[in-house]
């Protein structure tokens, strides 16, 4: 079964009944059939054609498809909802209410807001039908989020639907919405889609950034909706045809375009709870922005601030470490990645050709969006990260070698797994050229058994850890002067592959044709094994 939705968005009808649902009804026939219709904006109007709408009440006429409206924008039209519950009008018109989220038989996920964000605080009296409050949209924002299982888990709605436009959308917006601009900010539509104030407007897609509800930066598309039937004949009406945002993948939900802008909401200052407060986009959930994972530079912090050097108070104010994804090599929606060296690509990770690679199979498992590491995957993430490590197992197994694995959480912004293979006549040796290396180096490593899930990886700390053949797990939490080449200085010594000289990736790097030749070859190979395609 198709699960995309096709629908059709209409602005404001204001009471022009007749005409609507005609047009509606011309539109199927055409260019339909569409699944629903959802009108933003004013329905009634200040003078509806009630007399066509008691024709369709009785039964003597029909809507032609599901139609679904918000609630009232003003004193004159709540009057015409004031004996509506939420709930059919007729057969096939349905008003949504004043506030919440709507769900399709497909899974398509709509969140809506009715009427006028009121003015002042909420708490100086009974607030009108056709009003709502900032408490009104921190509920909806809520709805949204209660399904997430994870932080970080959250992929957005599909649509917003809001009488009032949002502020700061538009330079010259009227009567826009600092509460709906949070609401917007807050849940990551893919489409907003608002009325009232009689313009077509459509500014290209705009990306908002990650946050602690989700590690993707997603983008929407927001649509204001003429009047319908209005004379300069500005648009209001508009087509969707669209696949519910829990039923797309990753990729396609990151993707970019060459004409997006940066989020209208990016100076907004509202806190959690929708009040004016500078809210502290510091709290990200792939990494803990307070804690330094470099303990050589804090021990130097530390030592200064007690022999009271100068210049300490600018340490002290250092800015926290941030991750721009635009510029990491390993996001996949970066501008930055090499996709030449791309292997497979699934829900949560993808496969890649490690640059300056040991060998030809030397393989980067890597998430799509930016995660710090794996102690921080929820359980949909750790099961296909265990997918694609089982099915390189087998690639390797079938090649009679024996696969290594290695991450390293330690400067670095971006999970990222080595997975090399090694010839079965010597994968014995993998554990005893690791204890070496560790002693070389003062490294202290402890063993455990293979983790079942995140929580069993260290937590909030950086790490080293080691897939050995027999699933035992090596690692270490002592990463002071630890060494950044440590996993490749083990597959690469004289008794493994026997290329030490590859030890460090930059003295080995190939030029574009190498790297695209070798990509593909490997691609070819692993197809039988790539549970993606």
């Amino acid at each position: 079964m198709d699960s995309k939705q096709k629908i059709l968005i209409v602005g404001d009808v204001n009471g022009k009944f007749s005409a609507f649902f005609a047009r509606i009804e011309n539109v199927n026939k055409k260019t339909g059939p569409f699944d629903l219709v959802l009108c933003v904006g004013s329905f009634f109007g200040p003078c509806p054609e009630l007399t066509v709408l008691e024709e369709f009440k009785a039964g003597r006429k029909s809507v032609a498809i599901p139609v679904y409206i918000l609630g009232p924008v003003d004193e004159a039209s709540a009057k015409n909802f004031s004996a509506l519950t939420e709930g059919d009008i007729c057969q096939n018109l349905s008003y949504l209410g004043k506030r919440g989220i709507f769900s399709t038989s497909s899974g398509l996920k709509i969140a809506y807001v009715s009427g006028l964000e009121v003015e002042g605080s909420s708490a100086s009296g009974k607030v009108p039908d056709w009003k709502f409050t900032k408490e009104d949209a921190v509920a909806v924002r809520d709805s949204c989020f209660a399904s997430k299982s994870n932080m970080g888990d959250y992929r957005g709605v599909d649509l917003l639907l809001t009488s009032q436009w949002p502020a700061h959308v538009k330079e010259d917006v009227r009567n826009g919405s600092k509460a709906v601009a949070w609401l917007a900010d807050a849940v990551k539509p893919r489409y907003h889609v608002c009325g009232l104030n009689g313009e077509y407007y459509e500014p290209p897609p705009y990306r908002s950034k990650t946050d602690k509800n989700t590690q993707m930066e997603l983008a929407t598309r927001f649509i204001g909706l003429g009047e319908f039937a209005n004379p300069e004949k500005k648009k209001n009406i508009y087509a969707l045809n669209v696949t519910p945002v829990e039923k797309m993948r990753i990729i396609e939900l990151i993707q970019k375009t060459t004409d997006e802008t940066p989020s209208p909401y990016t100076e907004l200052n509202l806190s959690e709870d929708g009040n004016a407060a500078k809210e502290d986009r510091g709290n990200q959930y792939f990494y803990d922005m307070n804690n330094s994972y470099d303990d050589n530079r804090g021990q130097k912090r530390r030592s200064q601030g007690n022999r009271g050097i100068s210049g300490n108070q600018n340490d002290q104010k250092r800015q926290r470490p941030t991750f721009d994804q635009e510029k990491c090599w390993f996001c996949l929606s970066s501008g930055s990645i090499e996709k030449h060296l791309i292997i497979a690509v699934g829900e949560h990770f993808y496969l890649a050709l490690a640059k300056g690679p040991v060998n030809e199979t030397h393989i980067l498992i890597l998430s799509i969006t930016h995660i710090q590491n794996a102690s921080l995957l929820s359980p949909e993430q750790w099961a296909e990260l265990n997918k694609f490590k089982l099915a390189l197992t087998q690639f390797f197994k079938d090649r009679e070698e024996t696969i290594f694995l290695y991450e390293r959480n330690y400067k670095t912004g971006h999970l990222q797994i080595n997975a090399i293979g090694v010839d079965n006549n010597v994968a014995w040796k993998i554990k005893h050229v690791l204890e070496d290396k560790s002693e070389e180096h003062g490294i202290k490593l402890e063993t455990m058994p293979k983790p079942a899930s995140p929580s069993e990886l260290p937590q909030k700390t950086p790490y080293f850890v080691a897939e050995l053949p027999d699933e035992t797990i090596m690692f270490t939490k002592q990463m002071k002067n630890f060494p950044l080449h440590f996993g490749r200085e083990i597959i690469c010594a004289d008794n493994l592959l026997n290329c030490e000289e590859k030890i460090d990736w930059r003295q080995c790097n190939l030029d574009r044709d190498e790297e695209d030749t070798m990509a593909k070859r490997f691609r070819e190979s692993y197809k039988p094994y790539d549970f993606t395609l």
